[in-house]
């Protein structure tokens, strides 16, 4: 294992918490603060920024790095400079990229064996995203991993997952979060972690989005060239490293691991919809602390260097990713990938450096377990799921209509820097809609909302859009943000994160003796209808036992439904250059 700590490095004031402690401890919040701001005073080269405030008051804090003392992200777009985002303590029990941060800092600023990176590299780091589960802090928070002695908690105040909120933005810390990201718009993006799971001798795994949820050409760049580029290079200096192991089996390392792509609700999905490579990072939770920040430290140097030989290539990736998007999804109306699985059938196979397993029947848990002999190293060639297919395309819109009362759904579109007009006079249009059915709402909450699963008719209509109506133009670099957030079928849309729940209740209703009446007349007037509802009752024993499966035929298809239960309030508009002046002006 290499130790790649400066050995004559010996200005006590600059010796991190955890190296004091031989990585025994880590250090609270305000000492890292502390300790992040003696190191930007003194150069001329950092910038220390409060972006917001957590749900529990505490300031939330970036470190800006830049050769060209361009602290801003229009004056750093100018210098040309790759932009890169690295992060830690999202989950503050997986905290080793706080203190492998602080050790690159160091030999940026003060040392200067790294300053080299700052020649093509504009650094944005946040230490401790989630500060509040950061100062949740105790020796039993994470059972799962060696060291250190206390550990923040995995959730925010509000006991929410900042890792599952990059798109719905529930949080203040994710809203102040995103203010800051699309400022900047990196050009890559780092997140720090530590696993969970089985033992084996990786010191770290990394994940790097590569599937159809990302551009062709950056998920190629990353694949051809970024990630071999960093086992090699990370190796080298003393550690292994993995892809990033989700278990087919958790009992059975022998059936294989996937590799697939994350939602946008996740750091790297949420980048890649950004049109952005992220880099996720981590660490092997049964490594001891030491080993787990050191390796996490030489996988960020690695990354950073392989970013800096190839900054001008990623820009231009970048760049033509963004205007690609736009051509094939908006121009030339090719329908967008907005779901994905898995695909179990195609596979390939690697070899997992582990260690000899033995099971072992467990008197508490009533079942046999797993132990890990660490004397004896086994290679094990194994299945390696790493293909996902598409399982739902959607064409996109000229732009989608929000209605007025739904502005509260405006602070979202900013914070993910999509642009939007208003309307300035009502216009009569047809618009598509969709008619939601089969709907079912989850059994439990997830970060708070109830999800749901449904099927959906597109149909089209005739409205007025009235005066003041928000319009979200679809050509634009954030196409796949808008389509992730306002398709019901995309994985984490608004609608599938229950933001549009009070649509799908029924506000009016009819008692059962005066609706009779209306019943009997409808089956005398609609022989189709009577045909539809007596081969119902031969056909289905349930509705024919069900009174109010019965009642609701006849009422859902009457004059008195709803028109708007069950339908979405957000409209598409295929031909806004017939309504709005932006569309025309953009041609």
């Amino acid at each position: 294992m290499s130790e790649k700590i400066n050995s004559t490095f010996n200005d006590f004031e600059f010796i991190t918490h955890a190296e004091s402690s031989n990585f025994e401890t880590t250090p609270n919040y305000d000492e890292t603060l502390e300790f992040i701001k003696k190191l930007a005073l003194r150069s001329k080269y950092a910038k220390i920024v409060n972006f917001g405030t957590s749900h529990a008051g505490r300031s939330l804090y970036a470190i800006i790095l830049s050769s060209s003392e361009e602290f801003g992200p229009k004056k750093n777009y100018k210098n040309r400079k790759l932009k890169v985002f690295i992060q830690a303590g999202i989950h503050p029990g997986e905290i080793e990229g706080k203190d492998a941060l602080q050790i690159i800092l160091r030999e940026i600023l003060i040392t200067k064996e790294l300053e080299y990176l700052l020649d093509r590299l504009t650094l944005v780091i946040v230490p401790v995203f989630n500060p509040d589960g950061h100062e949740r802090r105790g020796e039993f928070n994470r059972p799962n991993q060696i060291g250190p002695h206390l550990t923040g908690w995995r959730t925010n105040a509000l006991n929410k997952n900042l890792n599952r909120d990059y798109l719905k933005a529930d949080t203040a810390e994710m809203k102040s979060f995103l203010r800051l990201f699309n400022e900047w718009l990196p050009d890559f993006y780092i997140d720090s972690h530590t696993t969970n799971g089985m033992d084996y001798r990786y010191h770290v795994s990394y994940f790097v989005e590569k599937h159809q949820n990302i551009d062709r050409k950056l998920a190629g760049w990353g694949k051809e060239v970024f990630v071999p580029s960093l086992i090699k290079s990370v190796e080298e200096r003393g550690f292994l490293i993995s892809p990033y192991p989700e278990y087919v089996d958790d009992d059975d390392i022998t059936k294989g691991i996937t590799n697939w792509g994350y939602e946008p609700r996740y750091s790297t999905g949420y980048a890649a919809i950004q049109n952005r490579l992220g880099l996720l990072i981590e660490a092997h939770s049964l490594k001891t602390y030491k080993e787990r920040v050191l390796a996490t430290k030489e996988v960020i140097i690695s990354s950073l260097e392989i970013l800096a030989e190839n900054a001008q290539e990623v820009r231009f990736l970048n760049y033509a990713a963004d205007k690609f998007t736009v051509k094939k999804y908006f121009e030339e109306k090719k329908r967008l990938p907005v779901l994905l699985e898995g695909d179990e059938e195609k596979l390939d196979e690697i070899i997992f450096k582990g260690y000899k397993i033995i099971e072992k029947e467990s008197l508490p848990f009533g079942k046999t377990i797993l132990e890990f002999d660490k004397s004896e190293e086994v290679d094990y060639i194994i299945p390696f799921y790493n293909y996902m297919k598409v399982d739902k395309l959607v064409q996109a819109p000229g732009a989608y209509i929000i209605p007025l009362e739904l502005k509260k759904l405006i602070k979202l579109l900013k914070l993910h820097g999509i642009k939007y007009f208003r309307n300035h006079r009502d216009i009569k249009a047809k618009v598509e809609k969709y008619k939601f059915e089969y709907l079912e709402f989850s059994p439990r909450s997830l970060e708070g909302r109830q999800r749901c699963t449904f099927d959906y008719l597109p149909f089209e209509e005739e409205v007025e859009i009235s005066e003041g109506a928000f319009i979200v133009p679809v050509n634009q670099r954030t196409l796949k943000v808008i389509l992730n957030l306002f398709e019901p079928a995309a994985p984490d849309s608004l609608v599938r994160w229950g933001f549009f729940n009070a649509f799908f209740e029924r506000k009016e209703y009819a008692e059962s003796f005066i609706f009779n009446n209306i019943a009997e007349e409808m089956l005398e007037n609609d022989p189709q209808l009577k045909e539809e509802f007596e081969l119902l009752l031969a056909e289905d024993e349930e509705f024919k036992d069900d009174p109010v499966a019965r009642f609701d035929f006849f009422y859902t298809r009457s004059k008195y439904m709803d028109k708007n239960e069950l339908v979405y309030p957000i409209m598409r508009l295929h031909n806004p250059e017939i309504y709005f002046d932006y569309f025309r002006r953009r041609k």
